[in-house]
């Protein structure tokens, strides 16, 4: 079986953003890591190939930098990795991402797409859908239950009042969310795999033309503002009550 691993470097769920003076630009500690969603989908692919063979392949757009995650890809197991490379980023869209990786994956087999819910950094949750819209497949969002049978899957989702499981035909597409697996944790010998193993590099300029969509713009970064406060009381229980009581009624005036 073939299978296309979507994957996108993010900023550390513990890295520092803050907001230039004037909200035109951000800035960034320097700490980078796998979408957490895309290492799910990542991990669902090797095991859909230890049952049923075949081979799995790794794809971001980015800069040169986005290497780092296709060899943490590479180290999980994964057999080979492309970059699109694309240096200045400051274009970034969701769709325009999506229109570069459909023109990618047009020009290899494939049976399996996989990708995360959604990036961490962004949460836009659109590129996957988009990417199966623009190749013509099936697909379904933020699945946690993959299936194989044959040329055949069928995938569960958990909904408000209960599951949905749908069974599509392949080629088809998924968004892997919680509960799917527990991604691996890459060996020392995979690491030093990765680190030798070429990565396919394709330049933006060599896909040719791509229906580029300006329609979004960002006009201005905001600072999150924090408001809430936490006040500790103490004292024996009946005297934190009262003063609880009090807080409640003058400070939040909810009583």
């Amino acid at each position: 079986m073939q299978l296309i691993v979507l994957v996108k470097r993010v900023l550390d769920s513990e890295a520092q953003v803050n907001v230039k003076e004037g909200g035109k630009e951000i800035v960034t500690e320097e700490r980078y890591t796998v979408n957490f969603f895309d290492s799910l989908a990542i991990e669902e692919a090797l095991r859909i190939r230890e049952v049923h063979g075949g081979k799995v392949t790794a794809i971001t757009v980015g800069t040169s930098a986005s290497k780092e995650v296709l060899r943490t890809a590479m180290a999980m197991g994964v057999d080979e990795s492309i970059l699109v490379h694309v240096e200045d980023y400051s274009w970034y869209d969701p769709l325009n991402t999506a229109a570069i990786l459909a023109k990618v994956i047009k020009t290899m087999p494939y049976d399996l797409i996989l990708c995360g819910r959604e990036a961490f950094d962004d949460s836009y949750g659109v590129v996957g859908p988009a990417v199966a819209k623009m190749l013509g497949i099936n697909y379904v969002t933020m699945v946690n239950k993959i299936k194989v049978n044959g040329r055949e899957i069928e995938v569960q989702r958990e909904v408000e009042d209960g599951k949905e499981i749908f069974k599509l035909k392949l080629p088809a597409l998924i968004t892997t969310t919680k509960g799917l697996n527990e991604p691996r944790v890459p060996s020392v010998s995979g690491i030093l795999k990765a680190m030798k193993t070429p990565i396919k590099q394709i330049e933006l300029a060599d896909l040719g033309e791509i229906p580029f969509d300006e329609s979004l713009e960002i006009r201005r970064f905001y600072e999150h503002i924090k408001t809430r406060k936490v006040k500790y009381i103490k004292g024996e229980p009946q005297e934190a009550v009262r003063t609880l009581i009090e807080l409640l009624k003058l400070e939040a005036k909810v009583l």
